[in-house]
Order: structure tokens, then C-alpha cells, then sequence
């Protein structure tokens, strides 16, 4: 009796010292039987420490490795369902032109699954001192996984649903620049969605046909209107120069040269344009120098918002130039005096 008491005695010292009992995830037929791989996603990670390494951070390290591998788990499903939509994209796409958009616009900016951060995964680690190996187990139920992505599709395209609607709105309004920037802001937000549909799917749970035509439509608009407003802003131009009597566009055609440089484009009609760009310039003599004579350009300019029909920028401008003749010195007037319009004019077309 007194050997018993003293064996029971021993083996709880032994609890005591050594920790909690032995967890049902520490065998391999345990976890099957415990964490079935149709109900959970587990990661299970052993090890020793390391040298100079302490106790407790190979213990989180280890539990880093266990948590990698439920991530790594998933993540190859979601790859081959990542992968199945872009063939998808592509064969839905008219041709080569809209392929190479969807690349450039997409490819440049996330990378869909390459960050993938599972919520819900719970972690335990087990010393066993004994033979210095620490275990490390991580585990989430999959219908916990599917219910947060699902939430997480649904808010999240309602968010991308209404940017790009904000979008449209600037792009009607004839706020290009401004749309542009909405579009790319949309596009994470697109990313994150299909991420939430590729983990769904992985999951045996995908979502409706409806909301996977929302997400192609959707992917589908900001593709083709970044594509659209990437040939940039559209400029009508009329121009009156009068250089002593004789009808000339160096002005203008320096002036949309410049500005075409710059992301600009020009429009023979105004109603397809942004902005009307007004010019009225004429050379005036000035004096002449011992056979160098000098002019100035005065030029008028009114660069106005077509959508709105109000002038957004308006001035007055003189330029001197210099040369063997009137002629000549009033060309050179209106050649410099382009530059400075330009730079003038890309502070409003611009933004």
C-alpha cells in the first residue's frame, strides 16, 4: 500500500514538473483521429533548439514553421484556383491588346496570392525535456475559414462595388486624373476579393456563379477604363497667330507637341475633349541693334474645362526674341514663348 501511494505520488511529481499530460496531436494517428482533415487544417512542426538559441524562441519559431505549413496547405489549392481563373480571363479576353492590359495593370501592382494570412489558426506547442525536442501544432476548422471568407468576400465587394462607382462618377464629371487614381485604388481591393474566392474554392465551398460574373465584370471595367484613360487627357485647340499679317500655328503645334510628350492627346471635335485650349498671339516689333532686331509675341491664352465650360486658367503672355529680322525675331518670339505656355498648361492638364 505504502509503495502504491508512494508510485501515484512520483507520477504526479512527474506531471508536475514535466509540464501538462501528453496532448492528443502528438502522434501522427492522434492528429488523424483527433483533427480529421475533414473537418480541420493542421500543421504540425517538431524540432530542437538551435545553437545559441534559446528555449522559448525556438518554441515560437517552431510554432511559426506549424502555423507556415496550415498557410502552405491551402495556398497550393489556392494557387491551382488562382490559376484556373486566369486561363479563364484569358480566353475571355478579345484579343492580345487586352491580354497584355490585364498583365501590365495587374501584374504591376499585387501579386494575388502571394500574401495569404488565414484567420483563426490556433497554435500549441509540447517540451518534452526528456528527449530535448520541441513540438509545435497548429490547427483551424475549415468551416471557420469559410465563414470569415466568406464575410470577407461579401464586405469587400460591396467596397469595390462602390469605388468603382465613385470612379465613373469623376470620369462623367471629367476629372480623368482623378478617376485614374480611384481605378488603381479599386484594384487591391479586386485582389482581395478574388483571393477570398480562390481560398472559397480551395475549400470545397465556392462561391455563386453570379458573384464570381460580379468579380470578372468588375475586373473586366477597371481594366478597360485604365487602359482608356491611359491615352491620358484630350485637348482641343484654337489657335490665331498672326505673325505681321501672315497665319501661322507655330504656337500650337509646339505647344501640343510638348504637351503630347506629357501623356496628352489632341481632338479634332471639342465635344470629345477635356480642356479647349484658346490662343490669340501676335508679333509686334520692338527695335533693331546694329542689324539684330527684336519682337515680342503677345499671346493671350484661356485653357477651359469643357464638362464645366469654365476657365480654369487664363493669361496674358509676352516673350522677346531676337534675330537677323522682324521675321525671324517674331519666331523665335513664338517659339520660346510655347515653352513657357506648356509648362504653364501641364500644371492644370495634369491634375
Amino acid at each position: 500500500m505504502k509503495k502504491s501511494i508512494i508510485f501515484l505520488l512520483a507520477i504526479l511529481y512527474a506531471g508536475i514538473v514535466w509540464g501538462q499530460t501528453t496532448p492528443n496531436w502528438l502522434q501522427f494517428d492522434e492528429r488523424e483521429r483527433n483533427y480529421p482533415s475533414s473537418v480541420y487544417i493542421t500543421g504540425y512542426a517538431p524540432g530542437n533548439t538551435r545553437a545559441g538559441e534559446s528555449k522559448v524562441v525556438a518554441e515560437e519559431r517552431l510554432r511559426k514553421d506549424a502555423m507556415a505549413y496550415v498557410t502552405e496547405s491551402v495556398l497550393v489549392q489556392v494557387n491551382s484556383e488562382k490559376r484556373k481563373r486566369e486561363e479563364r480571363i484569358k480566353t475571355q479576353a478579345t484579343g492580345k491588346e487586352e491580354n497584355e492590359q490585364i498583365q501590365s495593370v495587374f501584374e504591376s501592382n499585387v501579386n494575388t496570392s502571394s500574401n495569404l494570412d488565414l484567420a483563426g489558426v490556433k497554435t500549441e506547442t509540447y517540451i518534452d525535456d526528456s528527449k530535448g525536442i520541441i513540438h509545435a501544432f497548429a490547427y483551424v476548422k475549415k468551416d471557420e475559414l469559410i465563414g470569415y471568407y466568406n464575410a470577407s468576400f461579401t464586405i469587400t465587394l460591396q467596397q469595390l462595388e462602390s469605388a468603382i462607382n465613385t470612379a465613373k462618377q469623376l470620369e462623367t464629371a471629367g476629372e480623368k486624373a482623378k478617376a485614374r487614381k480611384q481605378y488603381e485604388d479599386a484594384i487591391p481591393l479586386l485582389v482581395k476579393a478574388e483571393q477570398a474566392q480562390d481560398v472559397l474554392s480551395a475549400l470545397g465551398s465556392p462561391i455563386s456563379t453570379s458573384q464570381s460574373e460580379k468579380t470578372a465584370k468588375y475586373r473586366s471595367e477597371i481594366v478597360l477604363a485604365l487602359a482608356k484613360l491611359a491615352q491620358g487627357v484630350y485637348i482641343y485647340v484654337e489657335s490665331k497667330e498672326d505673325l505681321f499679317g501672315k497665319s501661322t500655328s507655330l504656337i500650337a503645334n509646339k505647344v501640343k507637341g510638348i504637351l503630347s510628350k506629357n501623356g496628352c492627346s489632341f481632338t479634332d471635335t471639342a465635344a470629345k475633349a477635356d480642356f479647349i485650349l484658346k490662343l490669340n498671339a501676335s508679333a509686334r516689333e520692338r527695335s533693331d541693334n546694329n542689324g539684330i532686331f527684336f519682337c515680342d509675341a503677345d499671346v493671350e491664352i484661356k485653357l477651359i474645362k469643357r464638362q464645366t465650360q469654365q476657365a480654369v486658367c487664363e493669361d496674358e503672355i509676352k516673350q522677346k526674341g531676337g534675330d537677323t529680322s522682324y521675321e525671324k525675331a517674331a519666331r523665335k518670339a513664338f517659339e520660346d514663348v510655347a515653352n513657357v505656355i506648356a509648362d504653364k498648361l501641364m500644371e492644370w492638364v495634369k491634375n
